[in-house]
């Protein structure tokens, strides 16, 4: 039998940062070990981290770009699909992965203490790593398409923040609500997989009609895939509306991290 080393955790905020800056390190070690047991034998190894992306974007845009001839003018199709794709995917592999960290590290949890928010950060610096590769063959099509880039590059990094944040916010209440709630590691993925069709990846948010503007605007992967193309010069400002979808995000991850907090001492029990 494994012995449980059992230690007392933080009860306050200020002590769980604290904590968590503290053992700051173990997110590069999880997000290594993360990587390594992703793509450790195989034959692609990591270049399967655009493998995904790349053929959705050659089925979308042969339907969309080639049968029902979606107009994106003047950004090309396939820049315009690609950029989008890659926050998408980005946004489900942190979400979905950080679901399942509290199950799928049980054998650290019962064994030794650290702060368990380590376990989703190091789910979406792994996430970040495919995004880089993604964003490298992004630049490429790019390239071949001649789509110049401008100083609105500069504002890139903060759409990765916010799209981070947003799959975060839906990843700390999967990590705590599936250790208790089993069913849920099945049916999330389903329906995260569902939010591609109610986000313009492969649409202008233009083909939407007026009156259901709304919806697109509270929807904050909306905000993230329309305000990275504005940064990357393939589209339009998005507005001051898309705001409002800091609003779910901010209620989500602020409730979500609370929760969390609560029964993270509770895990040995648990498990």
């Amino acid at each position: 039998m494994h012995e449980k080393i059992i230690k007392s955790g933080p009860s306050t905020l200020g002590e769980h940062l604290s904590a968590i800056y503290a053992y700051r390190h173990l997110i590069n070690v999880f997000a290594v070990r993360e990587i390594k047991n992703k793509y450790a034998q195989t034959f692609m190894g990591l270049l399967w981290a655009i493998f995904q992306p790349f053929i959705t974007l050659i089925v979308f845009a042969f339907f969309f770009g080639v049968l029902l001839k979606v107009n994106t003018s003047p950004t090309p199709y396939p820049v315009f699909v690609f950029s989008g794709l890659i926050f998408w995917y980005n946004f489900s592999t942190i979400a979905n992965s950080s679901g399942m960290a509290l199950i799928q590290s049980q054998e650290f949890i019962n064994k030794i203490y650290f702060p368990k928010l380590i376990l989703l950060f190091s789910k979406a610096l792994s996430a970040f790593t495919e995004f880089v590769l993604s964003f490298i063959l992004l630049f490429i099509i790019m390239l071949i398409y001649k789509v110049p880039l401008s100083f609105r590059i500069l504002y890139f990094p903060v759409f990765i923040i916010y799209n981070t944040a947003i799959a975060l916010s839906i990843g700390v209440w999967l990590s705590s609500l599936t250790i208790r709630y089993r069913d849920l590691q099945h049916i999330i993925p389903y329906l995260i997989g569902f939010g591609v069709f109610v986000t313009p990846v492969f649409f202008p948010a233009t083909l939407i009609p007026v009156n259901y503007h709304f919806l697109i605007y509270l929807n904050p992967l909306a905000g993230v895939v329309e305000g990275a193309r504005w940064s990357l010069g393939c589209g339009p400002f998005p507005g001051l509306n898309y705001l409002w979808g800091l609003l779910p995000v901010a209620l989500l991850l602020t409730s979500g991290l609370f929760y969390f907090f609560s029964v993270e001492d509770n895990l040995t029990d648990i498990f």
